[in-house]
């Protein structure tokens, strides 16, 4: 890959996709390619402090609405001091979550939303990545092993598992309607195969 590319992960919580993001950073880096890899909410100094008021705290903390306006607010961020230099400069970016995240969780799980987090992704945003590895894993498991880390940062896994149900069909359904940036792949399978699979695909 000559050109530097915005590659992203996305999936339900506790499917491994942060694991993931890092390894195929690692495989990347030891082809030579000089590589940011970075995570949503978050990823710069303002992002991340949004990301606190996102992720901890009581289920019902945020309405719907509130929410989408901060976690674009925290992308906007997170685009102008980290993804667009780091793209510019030659390098490739991989993410732990972008814009398909708020389009899954707010705008289809939260209320019939997706109108709004699309405009407002047209608007201040303006931009897709280039790849998108979306990992599909059964929500029971995935919920199991979220809520077993004890990160602190489990506000969307207090939803429960009928949340999570929720949305694996909305990331199945947005990898069907763009298959020409979306790749998905089996996530309930050992990490060094998910990883074996993933590098060979990119």
């Amino acid at each position: 890959m000559t050109n530097p590319r915005f590659i992203t992960f996305e999936g339900i919580d506790g499917s491994g996709k942060s694991t993931q993001a890092r390894r195929f950073a690692e495989h990347l880096r030891g082809q030579g390619q000089d590589v940011v890899l970075t995570r949503e909410p978050g990823g710069s100094p303002g992002a991340e402090e949004i990301r606190q008021l996102l992720l901890t705290g009581d289920p019902d903390r945020w309405s719907p609405e509130t929410e989408i306006l901060l976690f674009t607010a925290a992308r906007r961020d997170h685009l102008e001091k980290t993804i667009e230099p780091a793209l510019t400069a030659g390098k490739t970016v991989v993410s732990d979550r972008f814009a398909d995240s708020t389009r899954v969780y707010q705008g289809a799980t939260r209320g019939d939303l997706r109108g709004m987090v699309d405009s407002l992704h047209s608007l201040m945003i303006g931009r897709e990545p280039d790849l998108t590895f979306i990992i599909d894993m059964d929500p029971a498991l995935a919920l199991e092993r979220g809520l077993a880390r004890k990160s602190g940062e489990d506000r969307f896994e207090d939803f429960g598992l009928a949340f999570q149900e929720t949305l694996r069909h909305g990331f199945l359904a947005l990898a069907k309607a763009n298959p020409d940036r979306c790749i998905l792949i089996d996530g309930n399978r050992t990490p060094d195969q998910i990883a074996s699979e993933i590098a060979g695909r990119a």
